[in-house]
This record gives structure tokens, sequence and C-alpha cells, in this order.
């Protein structure tokens, strides 16, 4: 059977379970107070060990074709010292590996195309200019991670002539691309001497470059055995390894994978900002990662990536005027998010994806708003990652289809985010958490009580911290 049928058939499975799942928690949730904590409860944590430095991060996701004229490491250094000032923890890196010639797509092919895993593609430079940017950003305090493209080769990878058993073939012997990647051919990792080499290469880059992970591309595709193997020879080079897997697969978070992808969130946020869902959604999807997922792993959480702005539209396409507000959720919900290249900048065209297409920086009409929300996270405890923060506790409002009102808790720091996911304002008087606060953006004193209404604006919001 092809690796696309078993995808298929246990993610079918998982459906099946996750269904069955929901229905006990929907009639214990019915039983409880409706003000319930929306935290993780699940009875099997996640394996993985997140080290210290991951408990406030946020994640920036680098094109680094597109992110300047040159297109270059050299070129992108230039950057390092506003992302810094910006508060940018972890730059991951879209696939930096020499691009397949044979099949390729566009004028510059796909970055996903891999023709030699063991070095870095030219048109960005030097392998020990590489070196030199991953030591700069650690100089300021940043992380670097790469993106692994194990699934797939270009057709020209060496393996392919060398090694024409490590890769997937039809019933007429013939090598095949997955789905309609007509640039690349599909790897078998049924080939035991196939997952030694990866691990080897996967093992080059920690050893010679100094990087600090990988984000794996299409990780749901490549077998979890694989992965879980990977890390844990991985680990013995660098104990705090951070690895992101492009999925949203539970079982690669058991054992392998730090943080995965929240694609089915990112969905909803699309589709309640054109008025297709409502806030009652989330609460759903919530109920439902929380009993798939391990507890502690972590989700990623954005409002754009690579793809959706090349593919889907830009944030301003699929979101119009939500854009701020889905972003404060992003960064206010538990877990880490993720800013993408230009994002800051306020970009508002779809990059090409196998052609240059550089990003204009003239205008960071963005950058104070994404800094004040990458400071308020690492100010404020009850917002950090995983078991280092907190749970959601929802806050009523009688327009709860139209408002997504949530308090943050932990020890003595409370944080209150109030969303209006609706495009007319709203008046309300909160149910809980009554109290004096700070609203963050304004500095203002703001009291929460029974009489008092707080109103917000279409598409608005307000961060209120405690003012202890």
């Amino acid at each position: 059977m092809s690796k696309f049928f078993h995808f298929i058939n246990e993610h079918l499975l998982l459906s099946i379970t996750v269904v069955i799942i929901l229905s006990v928690v929907f009639v214990f949730i019915s039983c409880k107070d409706k003000k319930a904590v929306v935290a993780n409860k699940n009875a099997e944590p996640t394996k993985v060990n997140h080290a210290e430095w991951t408990k406030d991060a946020n994640i920036y996701e680098v094109n680094l074709r597109q992110f300047t004229k040159e297109g270059t490491f050299k070129a992108f250094e230039a950057h390092l010292p506003r992302l810094k000032e910006m508060g940018v923890d972890i730059l991951w890196f879209m696939p930096i590996h020499p691009v397949g010639v044979k099949n390729r797509k566009g004028t510059l092919g796909s970055y996903y195309s891999v023709k030699d895993y063991y070095t870095v593609d030219p048109a960005y430079g030097t392998m020990e200019e590489f070196k030199m940017m991953v030591e700069k950003a650690h100089q300021l305090g940043m992380k670097v991670i790469i993106d692994w493209v194990a699934n797939h080769s270009a057709w020209d990878n060496p393996w392919v002539e060398l090694h024409p058993e490590w890769y997937t073939k039809d019933s007429n012997g013939k090598m095949v691309s997955p789905f309609d990647w007509t640039d690349v051919v599909d790897l078998d990792f049924n080939n035991q001497e196939l997952r030694k080499e990866m691990i080897k290469a996967l093992s080059f880059w920690l050893t010679k470059t100094g990087i600090d992970g990988f984000r794996c591309d299409v990780a749901m595709m490549v077998p979890a055995d694989f992965w879980n193997a990977a890390r844990a020879e991985l680990q013995k080079i660098k104990p705090d390894i951070f690895m992101l897997a492009e999925a949203e697969d539970a079982a690669l978070q058991i054992e392998a994978f730090n943080m995965y992808y929240g694609w089915e969130l990112h969905h909803i946020m699309n589709q309640i900002a054109k008025g297709k869902k409502n806030a009652h959604a989330i609460d759903s999807y919530l109920v439902k990662a929380d009993s798939t997922f391990p507890s502690g792993t972590y989700r990623m959480n954005f409002i754009t990536n690579h793809d959706e702005n090349s593919w889907n539209g830009t944030e301003f396409e699929r979101m119009g005027n939500a854009v701020n507000v889905m972003a404060v959720f992003a960064h206010t919900l538990p877990d880490m998010p993720l800013i993408y290249s230009g994002q800051e900048a306020g970009l508002n065209k779809r990059l090409e994806f196998f052609e240059k297409d550089s990003i204009s920086w003239q205008n960071l009409e963005l950058a104070s708003f994404y800094k004040k929300l990458l400071v308020l996270k690492k100010e404020n405890k009850a917002l950090w990652n995983g078991k280092f923060g907190a749970g959601i506790e929802k806050i009523k409002t009688g327009q709860d289809s139209a408002l997504y009102c949530f308090a943050r808790s932990i020890e003595n720091n409370t944080v209150i985010v109030l969303l209006n996911f609706s495009a007319k304002d709203r008046s309300f008087i909160p149910s809980s958490h009554h109290g004096d606060y700070i609203d963050y953006f304004s500095g203002k004193e703001v009291i929460l009580n029974k009489k008092q209404k707080i109103t917000l604006k279409a598409w608005g919001y307000q961060i209120l911290v405690a003012n202890n």
C-alpha cells in the first residue's frame, strides 16, 4: 500500500477515536461549571524534553530567498539586530539546501526539492557564511533551526543514481512523486539504510554548524518510529534540541517532536474572520486537541506562513479587518506564536514560490505591535508555553458566539484577553475575574466589575494585566 494511503487510513482511525473520546468529554463538560478551565488533562504526557529556553519562546520563519534583494546569509545578517529588538527567539529558516534542476518548477524551483543534504545552496552563500550567521544569532541570544525535507528529494539528488532502492516504486518499478509534486521523488523509509543515512545527515548539521534543531517538512508522511529514533540519536549531540513537525499528528508528539502545527485552529480563525464560523468553534477545537495530543506538547499558533501566503493568500486577503485581533489571539493562546517574514512590515502580497520576489522593508508598520505582543508573553508567566504557563479559563459575556474572552492565571500573574470576533461593536459585562487591571496597550487602569460595561470595537481586542 502506498505511503499516501497509509497516511489516510491512520488519520481515519485517529478521527474515529477522537469522535468517541469527544462524546465522553462533552458529556463530562456539560455536567461541569461552564466557567471550566480549558487546559490539557491528558493522562499521557509527552516524553519529549522541552529545554528551559523554550518556556517563553516565540518562533520567526525566515524566507531567505525573498528576505532581501540579495537573498543571502550575509544580507540577512543585517536584520538580526532588528529581529532581536523586536523580541524574536527562534529563527526557522526555510530549506537552505541546493535546489534540484531536473523537473524544476519555475525559474528557481521549490525550496523543498533537495539536491544535496550536506551543503547549502550557493545562491545563499557558503557554508562558512551560514555558520557565521548562526554564531551571530547565538551571540544575540537567538536560536536557529532549519527546514528538513525527509519525505522526498530532488530527482537529481545523487541518491537517485547511487541508491535507487531508497525510493518508492510503482507497480512497474518506476520511482514516483508524492501527490502532484512532480519536481521531487518519494523516499521509502522501509529501507533501513536510508534511515541511517538520513540520521547521519541530520547529525551533520548539528555537529558542523551548531544549529539548535529542525522544522520537519510533511513529518506525518514519514513513519513516527523513524522520527523517534532520529531524535534519540540527535539528543546525544544536542540534549536541548528543538524539533517542529509540519504535522498535526499526536503520534509524532509522544517521543519525537516538541511542537506541532495548529493547522485546524488556523483554518477556524480564517473561517471566523469570513463569518463562516463563530467563536464557539474555538472551544470545540480546544477540547478536541486536549483529548488528542499528549499533555505538555507545544502547538504552533499562526495567522500566516509561507504556504498560506503563497498559495492561499495574505492574512489580509483571508482575514480582512480581523488580522490584528487574530494575531493577538495567536500570541495569547497557550503555546508558541509564529511570525512569518514580512508580517511585521504589513506584507500584503503573495510571495512567488518558484521565482525571486523580494519583501519590501520600507515600512515596518506592525513591528511595534508584534514587539508588544512578544514582550507581553515574556513578562507574564501565565502566557508561557506548555507546562510552564497556564491554561485558559473562559469568561462569559452573554455574547459568547461573537466574543471570545478568557483569563490565564498562574501563581500571582493573571492576564485577561478580550476579543471581538465580529464585525460590529459589542458591549458586555464580564461574568468573572473582577478586579483592578492595567490595559496593556494604553497603560490605563481598568476595573472589571458587575456594573461597568466593557466595549470592544468591531474586530477589537483588549489585554488586561492584573494590577498587583
